[in-house]
């Protein structure tokens, strides 16, 4: 046998050895997730025992080094990384009762950062903010809320959402109960706008005016759920009531039936606390300075547990990670962690981070970010990155069918200047992707609600998610060829006629809650 057939004999069998190999990494990934889970168990520990992830508080800190033990216990390297400092404060517990012209528990709670009363609570008479030609008739008014809780939401006409109307009722009720919820969202503007102040800056005006509490309700259109996010309060206590009760509320207001409640809302400031992310990492072998990142906020708003905002894109990378790290434990490339704190905020963690390691933005091949939810990927967009087409287009081809099957692509799309971490590092000009999911009713029931709890997770969607993260992230570590940071050349904004810039970086705010 000639020597050059030898050669080629030992080329191809090394091919088809490697090729089978990686087929059976692939292989090994996809059982291992289907049949060795570890999901069920992590979203028990993040949510059910750790709860909710609010920056500065000490859940937000046990989850970190939560996530640091867990990682170690697979024998990945992990660590707190320290980026900046925030307003300590521990949520205590929330009572809210209707004290007169009867009795009844409410359902509702405080806000985060709310400042605590005292065991003994608050109790006082409630009052609506008044309808004003200006805000001299407002300002007149002001004094009339010394030693009263202002009621500060709009009284929602219905408490049915959109879809229940929709099922049961006729065309024309459905389309009158629209036009007077609509004609009432105009009013309530206009009369805020009449005040000379908007839902923000009146706060501290009532505040200041002797208002011993405020009192609002942010129904999120749909039954039971209510977005929960921060007090604006100094030294009075902020409660979300739910839509039911608030409702109950403002008619005995209305009515002249002048009703009481007490309030107690526990809580504690903890001073100036740091502030983390949670960076693990398998060692890169053949190129350790290219790095693939799997990329989530860990952080949540407090209203619920943060079970798919964003706990279920957390557990999705700390399960990817997992897996990798059992069936392929020498990547070619550098493969990180990123469970990042306080996006809610403005997505600090993730800024902090690119400002601080330039070097290995420099480096990196892929990130893969998870965020909107429970459900499966159906979305994939090329971030603006001219070529992303050529090398996603590559890993997905990795993926089992019945996963990309879902998956709707845009190539090569516009770079995303917000919303969720990716935007952090496509700004600063890596190849960063959103893997966007499958709503499940995510903006009215869980983004930022009081209902964001393990129940809402969908664990074949998010197993599903893992088996996606993990294969691309194996095939973006094997990639013979580094990622092209090539972008487009963006179009002119319709509205302002100038051409679209790519956005820029921004600088994270690293103390925060402070003032």
């Amino acid at each position: 046998m000639k020597k050059t057939n030898i050669l080629f004999l030992f080329l191809l069998s090394s091919f088809m050895l490697t090729a089978q190999t990686k087929n059976q990494v692939i292989e090994n990934m996809i059982k291992e997730a289907n049949e060795n889970s570890q999901l069920e168990r992590l979203g028990h520990e993040m949510l059910d025992v750790i709860g909710p992830r609010l920056v500065g508080t000490p859940q937000m800190k046990n989850a970190h080094d939560w996530a640091v033990k867990k990682f170690q216990s697979w024998g990945i390297s992990a660590n707190n990384e320290k980026w900046g400092e925030w307003r300590g404060w521990e949520r205590g517990i929330t009572h809210i009762d209707m004290v007169y012209p009867r009795i009844q528990s409410l359902r509702g709670t405080q806000l985060a950062w709310n400042p605590s009363t005292s065991d003994k609570g608050v109790t006082a008479e409630l009052v609506v903010l008044p309808t004003v030609a200006n805000k001299a008739e407002f300002e007149k008014w002001l004094p009339s809320v010394k030693g009263k809780f202002v009621m500060v939401s709009m009284q929602q006409p219905t408490g049915r959402p959109d879809y229940n109307w929709e099922e049961f009722a006729t065309k024309e009720s459905f389309e009158k109960m629209k036009k007077e919820r609509t004609e009432l969202s105009r009013a309530w503007g206009q009369n805020m706008r009449n005040t000379g102040y908007n839902g923000r800056t009146i706060i501290k005006v009532l505040e200041d005016a002797g208002a011993v509490g405020i009192v609002q309700s942010r129904w999120s259109r749909g039954f039971g759920v209510n977005k929960i996010f921060s007090a604006r309060t100094k030294k009075i206590p902020t409660v979300d009531l739910e839509l039911e009760d608030y409702g109950l509320l403002y008619r005995l207001v209305e009515y002249g039936d002048k009703p009481q409640i007490k309030v107690v809302a526990k809580s504690k400031e903890l001073g100036k606390v740091p502030t983390f992310n949670t960076i693990a990492e398998i060692k890169g072998t053949e190129k350790p300075d290219e790095y693939v990142i799997l990329s989530a906020h860990f952080d949540s708003w407090d209203g619920a547990t943060g079970a798919t905002d964003n706990g279920t894109g957390s557990m999705v990378m700390m399960e990817a990670a997992r897996i990798l790290k059992k069936y392929y434990p020498n990547p070619k490339r550098t493969i990180i962690v990123g469970l990042w704190g306080s996006e809610e905020q403005g997505l600090n963690g993730s800024r902090a981070f690119v400002e601080d390691h330039p070097e290995i933005v420099k480096g990196v091949q892929a990130l893969f970010n998870q965020d909107n939810g429970t459900g499966r990927v159906v979305r994939l967009s090329g971030q603006g990155f001219l070529h992303a087409y050529d090398y996603l287009g590559r890993w997905l081809a990795a993926v089992p069918r019945d996963i990309t099957k879902h998956i709707e692509t845009n190539f090569p799309g516009t770079p995303g200047g917000g919303g969720s971490d990716y935007a952090s590092f496509v700004a600063a000009g890596a190849p960063g992707f959103s893997l966007s999911s499958l709503s499940w009713a995510y903006w009215n029931y869980t983004w930022h609600t009081n209902r964001d709890t393990y129940d809402k997770i969908v664990f074949d969607d998010v197993r599903n998610n893992v088996i996606l993260t993990a294969i691309l992230t194996y095939m973006a570590s094997e990639d013979p060829e580094k990622t092209s940071r090539e972008r487009v050349v963006l179009p002119v904004n319709s509205r302002t006629g100038k051409q679209r810039e790519w956005p820029k970086p921004r600088s994270p705010r690293r103390l925060g809650g402070m003032n």
